[in-house]
């Protein structure tokens, strides 16, 4: 890390994943979100999209829900893999219910347009509610548009629902 963002050493991109790649064969989750970035955004080697998804999936798999949330937009949007919204909607859910902010905003955002789920403005709302209360200002303005099309009876509910889901800490929401 400290090559990567040069803390008290020159910045080095190249030498920073090779940091990364000793720790990511060891099996370090954070390590090998790094190396996907670096693949992702080809900083410190060539970019290759294929290499981005194997690192980030792997890191995925051990339960970071940055690397959920990313391995969920992929699939949203069909960079680097073949588009697949119930895919997408697995990655989301897993990082959401983790508490990750971007991952809870994506998974309103799949239930708001019916990506992958039946759409349903009372959960989209939900998940918006509870990434705004973490800080995510994306999901207060998703949110507030998603409202426009609720009644104000849905809005109490999806915010009692909201409340729930983040009192058993976004598990079974």
């Amino acid at each position: 890390m400290a090559y990567w963002i040069g803390r008290g050493i020159p910045q080095d991109y190249g030498i920073g994943v090779r940091w990364y790649e000793l720790a990511s064969q060891q099996g370090n989750a954070d390590a090998q979100f790094f190396l996907g970035m670096a693949y992702w955004h080809g900083q410190g080697v060539l970019q290759d999209y294929d290499q981005a998804f194997r690192w980030y999936k792997l890191s995925a798999e051990q339960g970071n829900a940055d690397a959920q949330n990313i391995i969920g937009w992929m699939y949203d949007t069909g960079e680097g893999v073949v588009q697949n919204y119930d895919e997408a909607v697995q990655w989301f859910r897993l990082g959401a219910e983790q508490g990750n902010p971007d991952a809870q905003l994506n998974l309103g955002r799949m239930y708001g347009n019916g990506n992958g789920v039946d759409q349903d403005n009372s959960v989209a709302h939900m998940w918006f509610n509870i990434a705004s209360a973490l800080g995510n200002t994306d999901a207060t303005n998703y949110r507030n548009l998603v409202a426009n099309d609720m009644t104000a009876k849905e809005i109490t509910r999806a915010q009692e629902k909201a409340k729930k889901c983040q009192e058993k800490e976004f598990k079974s929401c």
